[in-house]
C-alpha cells in the first residue's frame, strides 16, 4: 500500500508530521477495510493499492495506479467508510 501525498506548496517539518500522523491512522482502517472485502484474493498483500491523501480538502481517495479491477470493486464503500471517518480532525 502506497500513499500520495497532496500537498500545496512546501512541504514543512509541521506537514512532514502531519502526514507521519495521518498515515499511522489510516494505514490500519484502509487495511481493515480491503481485508474485509478483498482478503480471499490478496492473503494480506496490499502492495497494488495506492491512495492519494489531499490534506487540505482532507480527503483520501483511490489512485489510478491501482488496478482498476480492484477500484471497481471497493470504490462504491470506501469514501463511506474511510473518508466518512474523523480521520483529519487532528489536521
Amino acid at each position: 500500500m502506497k500513499f500520495n501525498w497532496v500537498i500545496n506548496g512546501d512541504t514543512t517539518p509541521s506537514i512532514k508530521k502531519i502526514c507521519i500522523d495521518l498515515e499511522y491512522r489510516l494505514r490500519p482502517r484502509i487495511t481493515q477495510f480491503l481485508l474485509s472485502r478483498l482478503d480471499n484474493e490478496l492473503y494480506g498483500d496490499f502492495s497494488a493499492f495506492h491512495f492519494d491523501v489531499d490534506i487540505k480538502n482532507q480527503w483520501v481517495w483511490i489512485s489510478e495506479k491501482t488496478p482498476h479491477n480492484y477500484i471497481d470493486r471497493i470504490r462504491d464503500d470506501f469514501d463511506k467508510e474511510i473518508n466518512g471517518s474523523a480521520l483529519f480532525s487532528a489536521v
